[in-house]
């Protein structure tokens, strides 16, 4: 397995993978346009030449970001192709200087293994509510907001 960037002629076969988990309701659906215009944020994890999942880490403000859009295809779950994703957002994260890093999810249990703490959603940047309201479960919204303290971050 192989984790790397994305390149961009990638971004549909990313919106399929994060659209077969968006059907389920376990993830928030991303158009094309989005992926395009936020590429640099992903990461993908390659296995024999196919993409199997991806990951964004998106910068919010100068020491948070988010993790966003972590899936992994289902026939390759459980081999530790998520963890392995996660990793190298928390890596680049801290090499950014990152300091804090939050994520909205179902899968609690998950994030909790590697460390997130669960927290108020009130506690969160308010630029992340401008994608929230345009979300359709907004404000029935059953994510829950999860933050991440980076150890060794550059320049903290």
């Amino acid at each position: 397995m192989k984790i790397r960037k994305v390149d961009i002629r990638e971004a549909p076969l990313i919106q399929a993978i994060i659209n077969q988990y968006a059907k389920r309701g376990k993830l928030l659906p991303r158009a094309l346009g989005d992926i395009y215009e936020n590429i640099r944020d992903y990461f993908i994890a390659e296995v024999d030449g196919k993409i199997v999942g991806c990951c964004a880490l998106h910068v919010v403000w100068e020491d948070i970001a988010e993790v966003k859009s972590l899936a992994v295809l289902k026939e390759f779950s459980g081999q530790g192709i998520g963890s392995e994703l996660l990793s190298s957002a928390l890596k680049e994260a801290r090499s950014l200087g990152i300091t804090k890093i939050f994520t909205l999810t179902y899968e609690q249990n998950f994030f909790a293994k590697k460390g997130f703490k669960v927290i108020p959603s009130s506690s969160l940047p308010h630029k992340i509510w401008g994608e929230c309201i345009r979300c359709p479960l907004f404000p029935n919204c059953k994510e829950v907001a999860m933050e991440y303290i980076v150890e060794g971050a550059a320049g903290s």
